[in-house]
Formats: C-alpha cells, structure tokens, sequence
C-alpha cells in the first residue's frame, strides 16, 4: 500500500530528475534575464503536491471532507478564531460572510455598509449581492487607505459596518477606525484576502473584527489552489457561513461526523418540517437559500502543509518588500508606501505611486520580465459593470489610482537572485530617463 512519505519521495526525485515538471514552482529554474520574475505564486514544494495526491488516492471524500475540517480547525487556531468555514474562493468567502452577518443581525435590505471605493470588485459585490446598499468612501492619498475624515461624514442611521479592505496588507491608521466603530456601533468587517497575518498593535487585524474572509488563490500568503475561510468567533456566524456555501441546508456534521449513522444532533432521522409530519433526513433539510461553494479536500489537505510554512511566508515578504522598497525610492518620482509603527504588515505586494504617470516605468519593467499590477481596479466607478451607482468623479483621489499606482511583487517566490535583477533593471531605468 502506497503511503505519503513514499509519494513524497517519488515526487521529490521526479522533481530533481525533471525540471520541467510543476513551472508554477517558480523559482526551481529561474534564469536571470529570461524568465518572468512574476509578482507572486504558491510557495510551494513537493509536499503540497504529495499532499494533494495522498488525499486523492487515500482520502475518504473528493469534495470538503476530514482534509478541509482538519485545516478549519488548525487555521482557526493558528489565527487565533473560534471558528472557521472553508469555501472555493475568497470572493465566495466575503459573499457568504455577508449573508451571514445580516441575518445574524437582523440587518434589513438596504441598510449601509462602508467600503473603499478604490479596491477589489469582490469585496462591493458581496455587498450588493446580498441587497445591502454600498456606501464609498474616497482614499486618503497618502497611505492609500481610506481616509477616515470621510467615512465619519457618510455614516447615516441607516449604517451598519465598514467593510475594511487593507491595502496589499497594510492597514491605514486602524486606531481612528476602531475609534469611530466604537462612537458610532459599527461593526468591523475585514475582507483578509491580502492582509493574512498582518498586525495592529500586536495583533492581528482580524481580532478587531466581527468576522472576516481570507483567499488562498496562488497569489496569497497561502495557496490551495483555490479557496477561501469565513472566520469568527461567533458561532452562529460561522454555522450560517456553511450553511450558505453547502446549499442553505440544515445540517451542521463536517468531517468524520458525517459517518455517524444519527448525525451530531443524534436526530438525523426526525420530523424536521413543521408542514409535514413525516420523517426527514437532517441532511435535506434547508434553512438558507444557499450556494455550492464547497472546496475539494485535497485543497484542505494543500492548506494544512501550507499553514506549517505561514512564518516563513510571513517573514519573506516582510524582508522581500524592504528590499525591493529601497529600488524603487531611488527612482525620482517614486514613493513606496510604508506602514505605521503600530503596524506589522505582512505585505502582498509593494505599493509604487509615481509623481508623474506610472506607465513609462511600468511598460519598462514588463519588458525586462518583471511583472506588474495595478493596484486592482482603481475607482470601481469608472468601471461599465458600476458606473450606474454614482459617478467616479466624487472619488478624485481614488481615480488616480490607475494613472500614478501598480505594484510589484514581494512574495517568497522571489529569490535574492531575482531581486539583484530588479536592482539592475531599475537603475537602468533610472540612467536612461
């Protein structure tokens, strides 16, 4: 019988033998000059790709099973939750995490949520999609983050949270937001998809929050692929989540405790619909108007080797970003966003703004294969899917974005190697222009 230390074994020696093999383990045949220095990707090695093929072979379930429980749990206390669902993404994490947190709190169709309106689509969406109105705020254009002034000035009686998005990581001044949660009985929601293990004061940004979403997409702090976590510590916040995202249905057994006979409840088989006398099967029984948005347990399975390696990741990019920050701000009309002393980001990427339009720069750097980003979308206004909410031009600041702003990567997929070749491009940037 084949077991995970031999499978990997043989991946590691079909690893060694070909080096072809798995090219989105980016940094096993860089070659300076020819390949693509890519802005992130899953740190990975031949453990995840054993894992996943382990629970492919051996496990008991294909889709979210003993693999992904394991991982909810070990995520959860890793960053320091009660309780965690797991979902196929983290724009299904923030959609589900929506629905819950209004019916668990009774909020009505249209009450308010704040949020940026410079960010990632995903992160509105949920919010609309879940018949919530979208109250934007402009960005303070000097961290990038929204400036505080403003949300104070759009709360109504109708405002029920700020939706906190950070920065590639980097929160703006977290004490005032907290401040006006507090003056004002807002809830705190973090949308964590690129702030994973970032910190405020010593603690993570999550631990202000009332819930919040993580993304295990390959260019996150951890990959599984796909994938994304709803967190809290409110139970039924949680219990709701999964509900959702397993088809609104009832039940609440994950992992082994979907083999006993009798369920968790121990009254699997029981009159559930107060319509109907008959017996019914707990399991078919649904509560919500949910959603499939269940991962596959070999990405539970990817998350539970990949958490093993989360303060390494954590201090990769922590010192890749110091490091190719010191480039960039030899370039003359460059500044790289820094973050505040309370803070300790565990940065996504490393934010650029240019004093004059970024695309001389960026177009030079693509050229030389080191890739690039914007910072997202921009002024979501100015996109044809959102124009009808308002205009963009009430967001001045966040309309910039796209003329002046990008960034490049800082994950552990770059090597030193590659950033001497970020050094060597950008200072012959900086002798031609």
């Amino acid at each position: 019988m084949i077991v995970k230390e031999e499978v990997t074994k043989f991946i590691s020696k079909l690893m060694e033998e070909d080096k072809t093999l798995f090219p989105y383990i980016h940094n096993s045949n860089y070659v300076k000059g020819q390949s693509s220095v890519y802005y992130s990707g899953p740190y990975w090695d031949e453990k995840e790709v054993s894992a996943a093929i382990n629970s492919l072979i051996k496990g008991k379930w294909l889709s979210a099973g003993e693999e992904v429980n394991k991982f909810e749990i070990l995520f959860s206390k890793k960053f320091g939750f009660n309780h965690s669902v797991m979902v196929n993404s983290g724009s299904s994490a923030n959609l589900v995490m929506i629905a819950s947190l209004k019916k668990y709190f009774n909020w009505n169709d249209d009450d308010e949520i704040i949020v940026c309106a410079c960010g990632f689509p995903t992160t509105i969406n949920s919010v609309i999609q879940n018949n919530l109105k979208v109250t934007f705020v402009d960005i303070d254009y000097s961290d990038l983050n929204w400036d505080v002034n403003e949300v104070v000035s759009k709360i109504t009686s109708k405002t029920k949270a700020v939706f906190s998005s950070p920065v590639l990581g980097n929160p703006g001044n977290y004490d005032k937001i907290l401040d006006v949660c507090d003056k004002y009985n807002l809830k705190l929601i973090a949308d964590n998809c690129d702030s994973l293990g970032s910190k405020w004061n010593g603690k993570y940004l999550t631990d202000y929050a009332v819930a919040s979403s993580c993304s295990f997409y390959p260019a996150h702090h951890i990959s599984t692929i796909e994938g994304g976590m709803v967190s809290s510590n409110i139970k039924e916040v949680v219990d709701l989540a999964r509900s959702f995202a397993w088809w609104g249905r009832d039940c609440y057994c994950v992992g082994q405790q979907n083999l006993l006979s009798c369920g968790t409840c121990g009254k699997r088989f029981d009159n559930w619909l107060s319509d109907y006398s008959g017996i019914v099967d707990h399991k078919y029984v649904f509560s919500n108007m949910g959603y499939n948005l269940k991962p596959a347990d070999l990405q539970g399975s990817i998350g539970l080797v990949q958490l093993e390696k989360f303060e390494e990741v954590h201090q990769k990019r922590r010192s890749n970003k110091e490091k190719i920050q010191k480039i960039f701000e030899r370039v003359p009309f460059c500044r790289v966003i820094d973050e505040f002393p309370q803070a300790e980001v565990s940065w996504f990427g490393v934010p650029i703004v240019c004093d004059l339009d970024k695309n001389k720069l960026v177009q030079y750097l693509e050229a030389n294969k080191i890739q690039t980003r914007n910072y997202f979308a921009g002024n979501i206004l100015m996109h044809p899917a959102y124009k009808h909410l308002e205009p963009a031009s009430n967001y001045p600041n966040s309309s910039k974005v796209l003329d002046n702003v990008f960034f490049v990567g800082c994950s552990p997929v770059i090597t030193d190697p590659m950033i001497e070749y970020i050094e060597e491009v950008v200072n012959n940037f900086i002798k031609s222009n």
